[in-house]
């Protein structure tokens, strides 16, 4: 079956891990532009950092918003460490999260992004399915 397409997407990603590192998952919500969820997914990815939780939310995110073919896409991370490197504010020295910024800046095949910074507080939906995903792994 083909999914239906949307002119606009607005997603919200976590990533987190127990211990940093430690046990990790993620998190992610798809909305329309009006607002409404289409998606949610969350999945927990073995050891890794913070860090590299966050990337992994992003990329699996953008990998998934693929099929809905928007023209437009805004992502909303808590974590001002990925925003800043995803943007070229920062400069990404660990060879891994180089890497991970390489594959989201090839998965980014509908313009314009934006990748933004918001608080913890505001990313609930997600950081609820990051710690759901490590809670069934069980840790």
């Amino acid at each position: 079956m083909k999914e239906q397409k949307y002119k606009k997407l607005i997603i919200y990603t976590d990533g987190g891990a127990r211990n940093n590192p430690g046990p990790a998952g993620i998190g992610l919500v798809i909305y329309d532009e009006n607002h409404r969820i289409i998606e949610t997914y969350k999945e927990y990815i073995g050891e890794a950092t913070n860090n590299i939780a966050e990337y992994c939310a992003l990329i699996t995110a953008l990998k998934r918003a693929k099929k809905y073919e928007p023209a437009e896409v805004e992502c909303y991370l808590d974590s001002e460490l990925v925003v800043k490197q995803t943007t070229g504010e920062y400069k990404t020295k660990n060879p891994k999260m180089r890497e991970m910024l390489d594959e989201v800046r090839q998965l980014v095949f509908f313009k314009p992004v934006t990748f933004n910074h918001i608080p913890r507080s505001k990313n609930t939906i997600a950081d609820k399915l990051v710690n759901e995903a490590i809670d069934e792994a069980g840790f």
